[in-house]
């Protein structure tokens, strides 16, 4: 579906590894900043992505 789409995936993932010994009682992560950095590396790449493709059309448009 990635391909009709003219979609492509990012390498980086976020995943919670043995979660019940991540999270406490009430769900909130016992060491946040693990989470943060992995978050925010992601969320880092395909905020360049996107923004390095808009660039792009905005000078030679994509035709599907």
């Amino acid at each position: 579906m990635f391909a009709e789409l003219h979609a492509v995936t990012v390498r980086d993932s976020v995943s919670f590894h043995g979660a019940w010994a991540v999270f406490d009682e009430h769900g909130e992560p016992l060491d946040p900043a693990v989470r943060s950095s992995a978050v925010k590396n992601m969320l880092d790449q395909i905020e360049w992505w996107g923004t390095t493709l808009r660039d792009a059309r905005a000078v030679r448009p994509y035709a599907a």
